[in-house]
């Protein structure tokens, strides 16, 4: 999966850890056969004890995602003959519409930041690359200096499968990462060894990781009377849906967010029925008031 799939080590530990899940199911049921003599009738009983055990249905199809790898792997390795898993059936799953801020809650969390204290200025420029770029958590926190243009208004974001994009960062974007950098970031003494090229830092000098960031926007979120439950995706969600909502191109939003196909950009099509109404009332031949 790294060396020929290019997966992330992130996607790599899920496979893994959904092949482990699988084990420790076999060792519960007593059943100590080889994965070679495992049929799919084995498969879909472990299917059916995960769907007991409550597990949800994106869960649940990831699981079976991570079997059907391993058994490619076991197939294509000539260690078994027949996949067990091709017939197997995952659960229906809905098309779930994320979370998004209104742009008057993004301008409260970004209201309540102390910009007077250092990390107040960091978690500022945080939010704002967040949301002026919709950048994945990892693309945030694996962000580099020398991947900002910030005179020409761009970015380089290595996304997933270490695929590089060009994403526009607007003014005030600039205006904060600029000034973090300027008077915070640079003037830094401690960085650990590995990390000098690191945008955002935490005070110990080191890459921040995922859930310091999630911490972050939670405790901004709160600070702002922001009920929603969010997270630093919710951010890349916001960014998509006002842009579609006002009109972007879609094939442009999905360049800008990296996906591989648009149908996964298509979420961002769930406008409000007022703004489809008033669309159609507006050019529709026969509806034109």
């Amino acid at each position: 999966m790294l060396l020929e799939r290019s997966l992330s080590p992130n996607t790599i530990e899920a496979y893994l850890n959904d092949v482990q899940k699988f084990i420790r199911y076999l060792e519960i049921e007593n059943n100590l056969s080889s994965p070679l003599q495992i049929g799919r009738d084995d498969l879909e009983k472990f299917i059916l004890w995960v769907n007991r055990l409550g597990l949800e249905a994106n869960s649940q199809a990831r699981l079976i995602s991570g079997l059907r790898a391993f058994y490619k792997f076991l197939l294509v390795e000539d260690l078994i003959d027949d996949d067990p898993t091709e017939l197997l059936e995952g659960p229906r799953l809905r098309r779930k519409v994320p979370e998004v801020l209104s742009i008057h809650e993004i301008q409260t969390m970004l209201g309540v930041v102390d910009l007077s204290d250092p990390l107040g200025a960091r978690n500022r420029a945080i939010l704002e690359v967040l949301y002026a770029c919709g950048l994945r958590v990892s693309e945030l926190v694996n962000l580099k200096i020398t991947n900002l243009f910030l005179e020409a208004g761009f970015i380089k974001v290595v996304g997933k499968n270490d695929k590089e994009r060009l994403v526009p960062i607007g003014g005030e974007a600039v205006k904060y990462l600029g000034t973090y950098l300027e008077h915070i970031r640079s003037r830094q003494e401690k960085i650990r060894p590995g990390h000098e090229n690191v945008v955002f830092l935490n005070r110990n000098g080191a890459r921040l990781t995922r859930v310091m960031v999630f911490y972050i926007i939670k405790e901004l979120a709160e600070k702002a009377g922001v009920s929603k439950k969010i997270s630093p995706h919710t951010f890349r969600h916001s960014f998509a849906t006002h842009l579609v909502e006002g009109g972007a191109d879609l094939k442009a939003v999905q360049d800008m967010l990296g996906h591989e196909s648009i149908t996964t950009t298509e979420i961002y099509t769930h406008l409000d029925t007022e703004y489809l109404k008033e669309t159609i009332y507006l050019y529709h031949p026969r509806l034109k008031m």
